[in-house]
């Protein structure tokens, strides 16, 4: 079943729009939850969390590309249950030193979250990432959206290790560059 069937299924208020997005989108959504979590459990709940918001959430709103709208709400659920789970050890997690890296690219005041949330620095952020090459770019992404190690990424796509942290903190400084050129005061 393609996108916008399974969109008209919400609209229609079906119950099988839960059913059919979690065929098509389930596997994809336990990878984010799971990527963030390292939990099993945790993830899954976190998966049918998001099959709720989405419910709740549909109508009024349409999403252009499911499989983002899904993403990001199951991102941020994951990322909202592992600072509960880890309030209190705000130390070097896998999360906390991602997101640590790219305290340096983003506006004062802010965290990564909003950052990505926030329509005005969305064209900013897309015209940064469809300007770096194509391994940059799923370097990148892995690090910063789906949060892998670069241990990870390096296996994923058969690098070295030293070749991401290269290729990320390049990345980081190129970013920085750009916000600092649009007026994002860093």
């Amino acid at each position: 079943m393609d996108d916008n069937q399974i969109l008209d299924l919400y609209w229609a208020r079906s119950e099988s729009a839960i059913s059919e997005t979690s065929k098509k989108y389930g596997k994809y959504c336990h990878f984010v939850a799971y990527n963030i979590l390292h939990n099993p459990q945790d993830s899954e709940e976190c998966v049918n969390e998001t099959w709720l918001k989405a419910w709740n959430s549909m109508p009024p709103h349409r999403p252009q590309r499911l499989s983002a709208f899904l993403g990001k709400i199951t991102r941020n659920l994951s990322l909202n249950r592992y600072q509960r789970y880890n309030a209190e050890k705000r130390g070097r997690g896998r999360i906390t030193l991602a997101l640590e890296e790219l305290q340096e690219c983003i506006p004062a005041g802010g965290c990564v979250e909003q950052v990505v949330d926030d329509l005005a620095l969305a064209d900013i952020l897309n015209r940064f990432l469809a300007s770096l090459g194509t391994e940059t770019r799923k370097i990148f992404m892995r690090r910063y959206w789906y949060l892998c190690s670069v241990k990870e990424i390096a296996a994923g796509l058969h690098i070295s290790e030293s070749k991401v942290k290269m290729t990320l903190l390049r990345s980081r400084k190129e970013l920085r560059t750009l916000l600092e050129k649009e007026g994002i005061v860093l």
